[in-house]
């Protein structure tokens, strides 16, 4: 039997004999409910609010994208092409051609990223998510569906066949861009623009969407070129044997990004700001948890007989630290549990209910994560665990004597 950890338990359910070391315990337990708590639904709405940042790229975005490790095409065959329809684990791919471009709409100007696709990018990427208003276009035909922050910048209209949507690029050459002669300068075609996209501030932008045979005769390419190629991965899928297997079936050298990949600098972003928020909110538990300490040493002081006594008893120094460190810690973990049982019903019920609204029509977003209750207990308990020992080392042999 461990005899400071019975002992432990018994001043632990006990009442003092001092009304203020009561009360002060009563204090310190409920700064750790609190700091557990508040720790766990932290976590759980950055969690939630990470989901609800990545939620649009995650639909923008292809499980696999490829890209030429230099320069800026991919030649692929019809052979290729067929390889790659047979490797396991691709449930379709779509290639793709992109390139900068400048568009041009009554005099006003904006540069943004043609995207090319093919009729099999439906199958990759959900565009009738994507579509704010109108219609995704069609093959074979020139149109284009374009950002909503694109149609903003240049007061553009969906459905405007009078005012067709000019797009530019440089002719492929070593001639000088500094004549006037537009036609000898630039490659131009014209396209209505049949649907508006709307992801976030940032995408809606950059891309503008048309056939990849529009986007090919832009920009003067073969039928074999594109720039890269998005896959939509089949969800048994093992991503290190598909990369393998691009890998071999495509001579070209390539660079291979998953979803994660393709947005290294938002994930990085969002990452800092989870670590940055934990250590904040941790500090600030810190600071709650620590009134432990003081507790600790209050109870030393108030029981400093009973102490001389266990000790006339044949415990050893540090056998009576064990019991108030022991004391401190079971206070700590009464307060983790508790703390943590009220964070998972907040955190629920605002799953359930959306009870606290960022707009009236949108609840804040939250993510019940069991990880994040490994973290928090882990977490509440080491710096439980630190007070204890901190305020357990004030018992000295002079205190005994």
């Amino acid at each position: 039997m461990n005899f400071p950890l019975y002992i432990a338990k018994r001043y632990l359910y006990s009442k003092s004999t001092k009304n203020a070391v009561n009360i002060i315990s009563r204090i310190a337990v409920s700064a750790v409910i609190v700091g557990a708590m508040a720790l766990f639904i932290v976590l759980s709405g950055f969690a939630g609010l990470r989901d609800f940042s990545l939620e649009f790229t995650n639909q923008f975005d292809s499980d696999l994208k490829i890209f030429p490790e230099s320069g800026k095409t991919i030649t692929i065959s019809s052979e290729t092409s067929e390889q790659l329809q047979n490797i396991v684990g691709i449930e379709a791919f779509s290639a793709i051609i992109e390139e900068r471009v400048s568009l041009q709409y009554k005099g006003k100007n904006h540069i943004a990223f043609i995207k090319g696709v093919d009729s099999n990018f439906k199958k990759v990427t959900p565009v009738d998510s994507l579509v704010f208003l109108s219609r995704w276009l069609e093959a074979g035909r020139d149109e284009a569906v374009i950002g909503l922050g694109t149609a903003n910048k240049l007061s553009l209209q969906v459905n405007d066949y009078a005012n067709l949507l000019d797009v530019y690029v440089p002719k492929p050459g070593t001639g000088s861009i500094s004549t006037f002669d537009l036609p000898n300068v630039f490659n131009k075609e014209s396209v209505v623009v049949s649907g508006l996209y709307s992801v976030n501030e940032d995408l809606d932008s950059k891309y503008i969407f048309t056939d990849i045979e529009f986007a090919r005769n832009l920009l003067s390419l073969d039928s074999t070129k594109v720039s890269s190629i998005e896959f939509k991965l089949k969800p048994e899928a093992d991503e290190s044997e598909i990369r393998e297997a691009l890998a071999e079936t495509i001579s070209t050298p390539l660079v291979i990004k998953n979803r994660i990949q393709q947005n290294d600098a938002l994930y990085k972003m969002l990452n800092a700001e989870n670590l940055f928020v934990y250590v904040f909110v941790s500090l600030i538990a810190a600071i709650a948890i620590f009134n432990i300490a003081g507790t600790i040493i209050m109870m030393i002081l108030e029981k400093k007989r009973n102490i001389k006594t266990l000790v006339s008893l044949g415990l050893t120094l540090q056998q009576v630290r064990s019991i108030f460190f022991f004391e401190g810690f079971l206070m700590t973990l009464i307060g983790a549990s508790v703390g943590l049982l009220l964070g998972v019903i907040i955190v629920l019920l605002q799953l359930e209910f959306g009870f606290i609204p960022i707009t009236p029509t949108l609840p804040y977003p939250v993510r019940f994560e069991f990880v994040n209750l490994l973290i928090v207990f882990g977490t509440i308990a080491i710096l439980g665990g630190l007070a204890s020992k901190i305020a357990s080392r004030r018992i000295t042999e002079r205190l005994i004597a």
